[in-house]
C-alpha cells in the first residue's frame, strides 16, 4: 500500500480510477481508490477496509461488477503474452449503476515473468450517457416525417442535453434568405430572430463548422445543416450554462453530431415531400391525358358541325354570330385538351451544358411584346461570372415562360418585375422573379404549383404545376413567397451536381 503523504499517492488521487493489484489467481492484493470505497460511487455504501478484502478473488467482491469470466480470460491473455492490454466494459446492473471501463496490464518481474495484474477502472457514466442521448436524437430524427417534425425534434434533443436558453432553427426552404422554422425561449418574433442570427448563420455555412461567441457570460453556439446538394439552414443555442473551454467544446461537438442527423432527416422529408408531388402530378396527369383523349373526337364533331353551319348561316346575322361564339369556345377547349394531353406526357430531358441565364435571355426576346402591352420594365441582375449546368434548355424556358406568364398577369400596369439570378456556392444557380402584384391569399399560397390550382380567372391551373415538374425533373426546387410589403416573388434553385 502507498504511504498516504508520498507524492505517488497525491497523484493517484487526482486520478478519477480506481486501481486494484492481484496476484496470478486474481486475488486482491492491493487497492487505491480516490473516494476511500472499492466500488460504491453513490456515497451510500461506507468505504470496505482492504485488510478485510485482502486475498478475495476481485470477482466476488460485493458490488464490484466484475465478471470471473471476463477477469480470467484476461489474466489468461496477458499470462501467455497473447496481448499487452486487456480492456472490456462493465455493464450496467439491474440498478442502473454506472457504466465502467476497465483495464488490465501485467506485472512482472526482473526476469519478465508475470507475478501479478494491474486492474484499473474509469467511470465513463457521463460518456456512456452522451452516446445513448446521441443514440437516441439519431433514431427519433430517422423517424421524423416532415420538416417540422425534424426541428421539433432536434429541438428536444437540444434542451433534453444541453438545457440552452434560446433554441433556433433556420430552415432555407427553396434556397432563399433562411427563415426561422423553429424557435424555444424568445420572446421577439421571427423576423427579428433572422436579423439578429443572419450573420452567424452565413458564418456557419460558408465556414462549414461551428460558429462560437460569448459576451456577457452567455454562449451562442450556431451549426449549419449541409446536404450533398448546398446549404438547409442553421441551428444556433444561446446559454449562461456554458461557462468553461471544456463544456462548450462538448456542446459544439454535441450540436455538430445533431446537426448531421437533423440534416439527413430535413433531406429526407423533402425527397418525400417531391416524391409525393411527382407521384401525385403523374397520376393526374394520367387521367387528364385520357380525359383529353375521349374529349379531342366529340369536341372535332362540333368543331366541324359548327363550320358546316357557319357556312349556311352568312345570311342570318344573329346565327352567325351564336356559331361565332361556339367555334371560340370549341378553340379554348381544344388547347385545354392539349393542355391536359401534355400533363400525360412524362418529362424525358434531353440536357447540354448550358447558361440558365441564357435560356432566360430567350425567352424575354420572345415575351417582349407581353411587357410592352402592359407597360412593365424589367430590372435584371445576373451572376458577374456565368453558370454552365447541364439542363434541358427547351424545357426550362418553357417552365420559365409559365412563370413569367404569372407574374405579368399579376402586375399592376406601368410597374416594375425584377429579375435577380446568382450563382450558388454549391456551384448551382437561382434566380427570383419578382412583382409588385396583389398578395397571394396565406390559405393558397401553398397550393399554387398543384395541378388545376389557380388565382386568375378563366385559368387552367396547369402552367405553374408543369414548370415545377421540370424544374423538379432537373433536382431543383421552386418556392414562392408573397406579402403586400414585397410583392410576390418566386424562387427556383438549380443545384450544381444532378445527373
Amino acid at each position: 500500500m502507498l504511504s498516504t503523504d508520498s507524492l505517488e499517492r497525491q497523484l493517484l488521487d487526482a486520478l478519477p480510477v480506481t486501481i486494484h493489484v492481484l496476484d496470478l489467481d486474481g486475488r486482491l492484493t492491493s487497492v487505491h481508490q480516490p473516494a476511500g470505497r472499492l466500488s460504491d460511487d453513490s456515497g451510500t455504501t461506507p468505504a470496505v477496509s482492504i485488510e478485510t478484502l485482502r486475498g478475495t478473488p476481485v470477482w466476488d467482491i460485493a458490488d464490484s461488477a466484475f465478471a470471473r469470466d471476463q477477469v480470467e480470460h484476461a489474466m489468461n491473455q496477458l499470462r501467455s503474452g497473447r496481448a499487452r492490454v486487456a480492456r472490456w466494459e462493465l455493464s450496467r446492473s439491474t440498478d442502473d449503476r454506472p457504466v465502467m471501463l476497465a483495464q488490465m496490464t501485467p506485472l512482472h518481474d526482473e526476469s519478465r515473468a508475470v507475478t501479478g495484474f494491474v486492474l484499473s477502472t474509469t467511470d465513463i457514466t457521463a460518456i456512456d450517457r452522451q452516446r445513448d442521448t446521441s443514440a437516441a436524437a439519431s433514431v427519433a430524427l430517422a423517424r421524423a416525417s416532415d420538416v417540422e417534425h425534424a426541428c421539433q425534434e432536434a429541438a428536444y434533443q437540444l434542451r433534453h442535453t444541453l438545457r440552452p436558453d434560446l433554441v433556433v432553427i433556420a430552415i432555407a426552404d427553396d434556397a432563399t434568405a433562411l427563415r426561422v422554422a423553429y424557435e424555444s425561449g424568445s420572446e421577439i418574433d421571427h423576423r427579428a430572430l433572422e436579423r439578429r442570427f443572419a450573420s452567424s448563420w452565413a458564418a456557419a455555412i460558408d465556414g462549414n463548422q461551428p460558429v462560437v461567441m460569448r459576451a456577457n457570460a452567455v454562449t451562442e453556439i450556431t451549426v449549419a445543416l449541409t446536404s450533398p446538394l448546398g446549404p438547409l439552414g442553421a441551428l444556433t443555442i444561446v446559454s449562461d450554462d456554458l461557462a468553461s473551454p471544456e463544456r462548450i467544446a462538448e456542446a459544439q461537438r454535441f450540436l455538430s453530431a445533431l446537426a448531421r442527423d437533423t440534416s439527413a432527416a430535413i433531406e429526407r422529408a423533402q425527397v418525400t415531400v417531391q416524391a409525393s408531388h411527382k407521384r401525385r402530378s403523374e397520376a393526374i396527369g394520367e387521367v387528364a391525358a385520357g380525359v383529353a383523349a375521349e374529349l379531342r373526337n366529340p369536341i372535332f364533331g362540333i368543331s366541324s358541325a359548327a363550320q358546316l353551319l357557319r357556312f349556311r348561316a352568312r345570311e342570318d346575322p344573329v346565327m352567325e354570330k351564336n356559331v361565332g361564339r361556339i367555334l371560340r369556345e370549341v378553340e379554348r377547349l381544344n388547347r385545354m385538351v392539349g393542355t391536359l394531353m401534355e400533363l400525360g406526357r412524362p418529362i424525358a430531358l434531353e440536357t447540354a451544358s448550358v447558361d440558365p441565364d441564357v435560356v432566360w435571355d430567350e425567352v424575354l426576346t420572345s415575351e417582349r411584346g407581353r411587357l410592352e402591352s402592359r407597360v412593365l420594365a424589367l430590372r435584371r441582375v445576373r451572376p458577374e461570372t456565368p453558370v454552365t449546368l447541364a439542363i434541358d434548355a427547351e424545357q426550362l424556358a418553357h417552365a420559365f415562360r409559365s412563370i413569367l406568364s404569372n407574374a405579368v398577369d399579376a402586375a399592376p400596369e406601368a410597374s416594375d418585375l425584377t429579375l435577380n439570378s446568382t450563382a450558388l456556392s454549391n456551384g448551382g444557380w437561382r434566380f427570383r422573379l419578382t412583382n409588385a402584384g396583389e398578395p397571394i391569399a396565406p390559405e393558397m399560397l401553398p397550393r399554387v404549383f398543384e395541378l388545376f390550382i389557380s388565382t386568375k380567372p378563366g385559368s387552367t391551373g396547369v402552367g405553374l404545376a408543369i414548370a415545377r415538374r421540370i424544374v423538379e425533373a432537373h433536382h431543383g426546387s421552386i418556392g414562392i413567397e408573397s406579402s403586400r410589403d414585397a410583392g410576390t416573388t418566386v424562387t427556383v434553385s438549380l443545384p450544381g451536381t444532378h445527373s
